[in-house]
């Protein structure tokens, strides 16, 4: 096979798990939502939750960046949060305008019963898939992820 071939071929590949991404990614949003809502919560919030779980701060750009959203939708989710008791502020000695986030206890309580109820679905994908088909698909994410991000938008489709 000659390496043009090669790389159309693999560029269709690209091309396919783009799509099959994107697929995963509304299916999992719903199933979040499903999963949350006896919980009172949404996927959304619980994206929040999970990024700011672990200890330590963040501020809601930071959030954003790692969910790959506006940071004006993860403030509507941060002051929601913070009303329910779920999130806390702090001040950012960085800068006075963007308050460092982190979770509450009860923070903390809601994101570990979100994660009992996942655990169940968890361990049933977990038992499709062995170790090393989840280190290469969370690598192979890891290049989309990497690519997606440094592509901006007025590059998009010109590399």
């Amino acid at each position: 096979m000659s390496k043009a071939n090669d790389t159309d071929l693999r560029a269709e590949e690209v091309d396919r798990l783009v799509a099959d991404v994107l697929e995963c990614a509304g299916a999992l949003r719903r199933y979040g939502d499903a999963l949350t809502r006896p919980l009172g919560q949404t996927e959304v919030r619980w994206a929040v939750l999970s990024v700011l779980s672990g200890g330590g701060t963040r501020t809601v750009p930071q959030v954003a960046r790692r969910l790959g959203v506006t940071r004006q939708s993860v403030q509507r989710v941060a002051n929601l949060l913070a009303a329910e008791g779920l999130i806390e502020s702090a001040p950012n000695p960085d800068n006075a305008r963007s308050p460092l986030f982190r979770l509450s206890e009860l923070g903390e309580e809601v994101l570990a019963a979100i994660k009992r109820a996942a655990d169940p679905w968890l361990r049933r994908v977990g038992e499709e898939l062995s170790l090393e088909d989840l280190r290469q698909a969370r690598a192979a994410l890891g290049v989309l992820t990497r690519f997606a991000r440094g592509q901006s938008s007025a590059e998009a489709g010109t590399h």
